[in-house]
């Protein structure tokens, strides 16, 4: 296979389709979406991730709203066609043989891109070898660097396998690839060697590495700490140990401490690297101040986010609109009526939902805010709950609202899961007053009911760690202003009033300990009552104008045709 102009995708996660559940949250849904738009423009790309067979989880919630996780198993063989090439990889001294399954995602232009799933429950293997794919994020800190040596070094040996010799670009999605940069280090010393694995020396000379970096694009997607994953030294040499010498000669360059930075071995290896918005390209270069750190703001796939009504609408006023995102501009050409018309559909459609799967009595005629996030403490699900009272104040005085939340807490975020508890303890204080719903399980299918059938989409990151977020750009796509902290994506899509609507000023430059949820609340209420409510009952035409703006300037620009284009121009062919 000729595959010199290749870009290889590596991603610990993927959301490609709702019914293979190996994402959990945006950075799995973002991956779907590059490689939807990777399909539709006809760029030669790869994917590389795992398997995943038990999925992230099923999320539960009991009567008091707290989280317990199931399996989520998913029928492997029915979904994905198996490939007969294997490699293998060296861990704690066994090797470990690696499969792939195929997935093509097919795009609107007739091409299509091949994800490769791999996978080490193969009966050759040692019963821990075994499981080492099948959860996502699961696991101790070891299981996790076991996860991180096949998706990097089993990736690239992988792509070999299936004749993909000549690839021009790594991409790695996040920092859980890195190792993919000592596995293409060591290739090259292999080949100067002239020797085979077992014959060469175990080290990487330093010449090898100048050859890696123009090979390897880095998108980092988060300054939170927990985004950026570290291993222990000694955990390191007992895990790889396939070359293991080779982290002696060179862990004093990006192991400081002792530890093995995941991110900064991505980043030393790397010639482009991204943050995935301007605000958030500007806080990693902060926070990495010795490298050169670019930003390409993220999107979302058009086709894949507009609702059945809304599709139908760009259809019959936008053709082409799947093909050319840009032309979703024209959307102020389209009446307000039928803008009105398609989104009462897809209101219906997530209102339908509610009631059957949570029992509630939510009504279409009501003003709805969706807030569904993962359930992390950073992202303030409570901000808009801070002061029942106040809420309950102005619900009596411009009318009834109902809200929608929903969103999964990481297994071992104790915080995350007492947010969700909270906010069920608040429905509690609520009843009778504001109807409150809070949807179990999360996943893509959810994702599409509540980004479109809300009136209005919520969003209230604590500054400035909110690195991008793409629910409000999906939301866009439908045309549903958002209402949000002026952070991520928001700093750039919020023209106040046209597109939607800021919760406070520019706070560029607060930082992650300051605590503004009491500030920040009182800008929510007072805005939400004083502004948008009486919009929405009083001047309908109004809120409709918004909305085609929401379409016309957000949904045009913050989609993935254009985000790859991008990539194209400043990192994949240059």
């Amino acid at each position: 296979m000729d595959g010199k102009d290749y870009i290889a995708y590596f991603t610990m996660e993927i959301g490609i389709d709702e019914a293979i559940p190996t994402y959990a949250g945006g950075l799995g849904v973002l991956a779907g979406d590059t490689v939807r738009s990777a399909a539709d423009l006809g760029i030669p790309m790869v994917v590389v991730t795992l398997l995943h067979r038990k999925g992230y989880f099923r999320q539960r919630l009991d009567a008091s709203g707290w989280q317990s996780e199931e399996d989520a198993i998913w029928p492997v063989a029915q979904l994905l066609e198996e490939m007969q090439p294997r490699c293998s990889i060296e861990i704690e001294g066994r090797q470990v043989q690696v499969r792939a399954w195929k997935y093509k995602v097919k795009g609107v232009s007739g091409s299509s891109v091949p994800v490769f799933f791999l996978d080490t429950d193969i009966e050759q293997n040692d019963a821990s070898d075994r499981s080492i794919t099948d959860h996502l994020y699961g696991g101790d800190m070891r299981h996790r660097l076991c996860q991180e040596v096949v998706l990097g070094i089993g990736g690239v040996r992988m792509l070999r396998a299936l004749g993909y010799n000549e690839i021009r670009r790594f991409h790695m999605n996040e920092g859980h690839a890195a190792l993919l940069t000592m596995e293409l280090a060591y290739e090259l010393s292999r080949q100067a060697w002239d020797m085979a694995y077992e014959q060469i020396k175990r080290t990487i000379s330093p010449e090898t590495v100048y050859l890696v970096k123009p090979k390897c694009i880095f998108t980092t997607h988060t300054p939170v700490p927990a985004g950026h994953d570290k291993f222990p030294l000694a955990l390191v040499h007992q895990v790889i140990t396939g070359y293991q010498d080779a982290f002696s000669e060179r862990e004093q360059e990006f192991c400081p401490d002792c530890v093995l930075n995941m991110t900064y071995l991505a980043l030393d290896n790397s010639y482009y690297i991204n943050g995935v918005a301007k605000r958030h390209g500007k806080v990693t270069q902060q926070m990495y101040a010795k490298y050169d750190i670019h930003s390409i703001t993220n999107g979302v796939h058009a086709a894949t986010w507009a609702s059945p009504s809304i599709a139908k609408l760009f259809d019959e006023h936008i053709p082409g609109w799947r093909e050319d995102n840009s032309s979703l501009r024209y959307a102020l050409n389209i009446s307000k009526r039928d803008v009105w018309a398609a989104h009462r559909q897809a209101k219906e459609m997530l209102i339908g939902r509610v009631n059957k799967l949570a029992g509630t009595d939510f009504e279409p005629d009501v003003f709805t805010l969706g807030f569904a996030r993962r359930a992390a403490v950073y992202k303030r699900a409570e901000l808009l709950l801070w002061d029942t009272g106040r809420l309950i104040e102005i619900a009596k005085k411009q009318g009834p609202f109902q809200l929608v939340y929903a969103g999964k807490a990481h297994p071992q975020d104790m915080a995350g899961k007492e947010v969700i508890q909270h906010i069920h303890q608040v429905k509690e204080v609520l009843k009778g007053k504001i109807k409150l719903v809070y949807l179990e399980d999360y996943d893509i299918e959810l994702a599409k009911l509540i980004t479109s059938g809300a009136d209005l989409w919520l969003n209230t990151p604590q500054p400035p760690l909110e690195a991008s977020g793409t629910s409000g750009m999906k939301a866009a796509v439908n045309g549903v202003p958002s209402f949000s902290i002026l952070d991520g994506w928001w700093a750039e899509g919020c023209i106040e009033g046209v597109t939607g609507w800021a919760i406070g000023g520019d706070k560029s430059d607060e930082t992650e300990n300051q605590d503004t949820r009491a500030e920040d609340a009182s800008a929510l209420y007072s805005k939400l009552e004083m502004v948008i409510l009486p919009m929405f009952r009083n001047e309908p035409d109004r809120y409709a104008e918004v909305m085609r703006h929401a379409i016309a300037l957000n949904a045009s620009f913050f989609n993935t045709e254009r985000m790859l284009s991008q990539y194209i121009t400043k990192a994949y062919f240059k």
